[in-house]
């Protein structure tokens, strides 16, 4: 089986930041990532307090994950961008293999 190497970027931020669009518009037209995955928790806590979602409260504010994958020149591209906005320790990522 032929594999590529790629990097995976998970990126932490909260809805309330505003920053949502303005990422995932980077990332697919000036870096054209070729995918983008947002995940909403229901639940999190960090250095901005805690945020979770009753079963009758409509939450603006919950958690969100960013995650994308591509090769590393196009992630080394989004990270510079990414490290200007959001604090280091918001982003991890790591190495990884897609089949080809």
């Amino acid at each position: 089986m032929n594999s590529i190497d790629v990097v995976v970027v998970r990126v932490y931020i909260t809805e309330a930041s505003g920053l949502l669009d303005k990422i995932v518009n980077y990332l697919k037209q000036d870096v054209k990532i070729r995918g983008v995955s947002v995940f909403r928790a229901t639940r999190g806590y960090g250095d901005t307090g805690g945020h979770n979602m009753a079963l009758m409260d409509l939450s603006l504010d919950l958690p969100l994950a960013i995650e994308f994958f591509d090769c590393q020149e196009k992630i080394d591209s989004a990270l510079d961008y990414l490290n200007h906005i959001i604090k280091l320790e918001h982003i991890i990522f790591w190495a990884a293999k897609t089949n080809s």
